[in-house]
């Protein structure tokens, strides 16, 4: 009975510190990803307004459009490539944050009884 009580009491002490762990990552990617994101935000501002500054100052409508092809083209590939970033951000998010509890699960895993084979 003692020997099952300490089974119990160093398998939540292991979850506590996988949980502690995964907490202490996911803290730093979260940190991470608002910088990413508000660094994004504030290029992407700069480059509205400077498109728009260079749009106040346009004499003939071809330049206008021009310059508002130029935004759009260079805003869907900053798009793009933030979310491709973003991507990865989250991706290294996850694995971070499982990456504590992979031996955990492995023991649940390996305890599990199989079933027979038919």
């Amino acid at each position: 009975m003692i020997q099952q009580f300490e089974t119990i009491q160093k398998a939540s002490k292991d979850n506590v510190d996988a949980a502690l762990k995964a907490f202490g990552t996911t803290s730093k990617s979260v940190q991470a990803i608002a910088v990413e994101t508000t660094d994004y935000a504030k290029k992407s501002f700069e480059a509205s307004t400077a498109t728009l500054e260079k749009l106040a100052g346009v004499k003939t409508f071809d330049k206008a459009l021009e310059i508002q092809a130029d935004f759009i083209k260079t805003s869907f590939e900053g798009a793009v490539a933030q979310l491709t970033k973003m991507g990865e951000l989250y991706t290294a998010l996850a694995k971070d944050a499982y990456k504590p509890f992979e031996g955990i699960v492995a023991k649940a895993a390996s305890a599990v009884p199989t079933a027979p084979k038919a």
